[in-house]
């Protein structure tokens, strides 16, 4: 059978993702973290909300032996809880589902199926989630273009090491210089990643205790117009402050029961993150479109053929 390029590229890009999952999980490894298994379904999960950038139209959610549960969007939750029962630093290679807006398929960096690297850190600071992810991506563009040289080329890619540290800077700062478009401004005119502080967004995320209505929360953009790759915060740990937050928001407290019964006992301070493994691998090949890296393409508007 003639191979066509559209197949030498695919396969190209597919060996790639696999270089960089086999990348990340040795390299969380190496910093001493444990690796938990997925949570598929649960009676409670990641509300995504209220998040001003989210465009999830519905929650997946099935019903088993007589109790709703639902697929994860993201395992949030379950890492604080996980961090409470002791596990010092920990990650997950996690499938998640968000079922996006069709109108998010003209991104090129949404899917409605992904797998999302989430890791968490007892006790730590934005600063160390900070350090762990820039010595990270450092590693993972010099792994690739030491190990798949060949596939980057063939793809045309040609990537520039990594240097930290990263910028940082504010939404406040950007969205007055660039206004609400700042995040695809800024990742176009950047020739390194950068972080991006203080969101008003979940629950979850930690107020600043100095600041009010400021948040001790983070976004890692990508550079050359590829955009957001991760997000993290500080946790709110207080069983109270958790309450004043979810009550604000008008979220159910019924149906994250499980979840306030925990937080009521005491949660752990921790930090930690989440980064898409395909939004990465996206940046590494260079896609037009987050769907390119996909063998099994899951983008929003799109139907689903296999």
């Amino acid at each position: 059978m003639v191979k066509t390029m559209e197949d030498m590229e695919k396969k190209a890009r597919l060996r790639l993702v696999s270089g960089i999952l086999g990348y990340t999980t040795g390299f969380f490894h190496m910093n001493n973290f444990t690796q938990l298994m997925p949570v598929i379904l649960s009676s409670v999960t990641d509300p995504l909300g209220p998040d001003p950038g989210s465009t999830v139209i519905k929650s997946g959610e099935i019903e088993y032996l007589g109790q709703k549960l639902t697929l994860t969007q993201s395992m949030i939750l379950h890492k604080q809880i996980a961090i409470k029962q002791g596990l010092e630093r920990i990650f997950i290679i996690s499938p998640n589902v968000r079922l996006e807006h069709p109108e998010r398929r003209k991104s090129g960096k949404h899917l409605f199926e992904f797998s999302q690297v989430d890791f968490e850190i007892a006790h730590a600071k934005k600063e160390d989630v900070f350090r762990l992810m820039e010595d990270f991506m450092s590693g993972a563009v010099s792994h690739a273009k030491a190990c798949y040289g060949d596939e980057l080329e063939l793809l045309e890619r040609k990537l520039r090491p990594i240097e930290g540290p990263f910028k940082i800077y504010t939404t406040h700062e950007l969205r007055d210089k660039h206004g609400e478009d700042w995040e695809k401004e800024m990742s176009l005119r950047s020739k390194q990643p950068f972080w991006a502080l203080d969101h008003s967004r979940e629950f979850y995320d930690k107020e600043d205790p100095a600041r009010p209505g400021h948040y001790l929360n983070y976004d890692l953009i990508y550079p050359e117009g590829f955009c957001e790759g991760l997000s993290g915060a500080e946790r709110e740990h207080e069983y109270d402050t958790i309450m004043r937050k979810i009550g604000k928001h008008g979220i159910d407290t019924v149906r994250y029961k499980p979840y306030l019964e925990m937080a009521k006992e005491g949660l752990t301070p921790s930090a930690g993150g989440g980064f898409g493994v395909e939004r990465l691998a996206r940046y590494i090949c260079g896609a037009r479109h987050i769907g390119d890296v996909q063998l099994f393409r899951r983008v929003p508007g799109e139907p689903v053929t296999i």
